[in-house]
């Protein structure tokens, strides 16, 4: 017991000796009870502005203050009425990823130059100057005319979206007027009700009211925005409304008739357009298979009685 005893103590010993190194030698007795209790409570560490921004992605890191710093230098090249037309496009496809004319510009340039150089790429493995040629610069049509046709696209979707959604909204608003709701509560209602791009036009209205915005102008600002004529003209009724003392529930309730009577309009339209848009891929698929099975075995006996 006796030599197992001393080997226990001198490997304590070893421990120790280590354990004491491992220890700073700088560090006071309140260090070290800082330490130990910030194990326990879990203090967080205070973080300093170059930590804050290593923590971001790589893309709000660099890509985006690229993308700013080339925006910038095409906003000063490009004119005024362009840089005006392109906000109101960002505006009615609802500003797609919080961009600025000047974004959009650069994305559309470094677009253009990356699959440019993607396109020379793949026209260096044909090995022929014309196809090169051809595949770069396609590459770069592609590139710099692609965001705008892409852009166009969002704003006839938020366009249909905001149509298909204006009747339900026109009925909610309706109901919670009527209920006794005043009519910038009703708004809010609709816009915690619905997840569509009408309910988020109208919350857009009601943060500009809370800035002090006068409402009936930010209700046509709206309307003008939207760029959807039924949306254009139930704000105009409204602000008649407003200015002329009518009752704001009744002329809900004849918007809401109205909207529902346009939206079956519209359906009827379209279902008396369905003939004749079935029409083309009965002409192209279906005779020609018809003509086949019927008209086959007669030209081959006419073929057959021929040889």
């Amino acid at each position: 017991m006796t030599p197992l005893l001393l080997a226990l103590l001198a490997a304590l010993g070893v421990f120790m000796f280590f354990v004491g190194l491992a220890r700073r030698p700088n560090a006071s007795a309140a260090d070290m009870v800082a330490e130990r209790l910030q194990s326990y409570v879990g203090v967080e560490k205070v973080m300093t502005e170059d930590d804050i921004v290593l923590q971001l992605p790589f893309s709000d890191r660099f890509m985006r203050p690229a993308i700013e710093r080339f925006g910038r230098y095409f906003a000063e090249r490009t004119s005024a009425k362009q840089r005006y037309q392109l906000l109101a496009q960002l505006d009615l496809a609802g500003r797609p990823g919080d961009l600025s004319p000047e974004d959009f510009t650069a994305v559309r340039y470094v677009a253009c130059v990356i699959l440019f150089a993607l396109g020379l790429l793949i026209g260096t493995l044909t090995q022929n100057p014309a196809m090169i040629a051809l595949i770069a610069g396609a590459g770069g049509v592609l590139g710099f005319y692609g965001p705008l046709y892409w852009l166009r696209t969002r704003v006839k979707q938020r366009q249909r979206e905001i149509q298909l959604a204006l009747p339900d909204t026109m009925d909610l608003l309706t109901i919670a007027v009527e209920a006794g709701l005043g009519f910038d509560a009703a708004i809010s209602r609709v816009s915690q009700k619905f997840d569509n791009a009408l309910a988020d036009e109208f919350g857009k209205v009601l943060q500009e009211t809370r800035l002090g915005r006068p409402r009936l102008e930010a209700m046509d600002e709206m309307g003008r925005r939207s760029g959807v004529e039924d949306l254009h003209n139930f704000v105009q009724a409204v602000i008649q409304s407003e200015q002329m003392g009518v009752g704001v529930a009744r002329i809900l309730r004849l918007q809401s008739d109205e909207m529902r009577r346009k939206r079956r309009q519209r359906a009827q339209e379209k279902a008396a357009q369905a003939s004749l848009k079935m029409m083309l891929p009965m002409v192209g698929c279906i005779f020609p298979t018809l003509w086949v099975v019927l008209l086959g075995p007669a030209v081959l006996i006419l073929l057959k009685a021929r040889g």
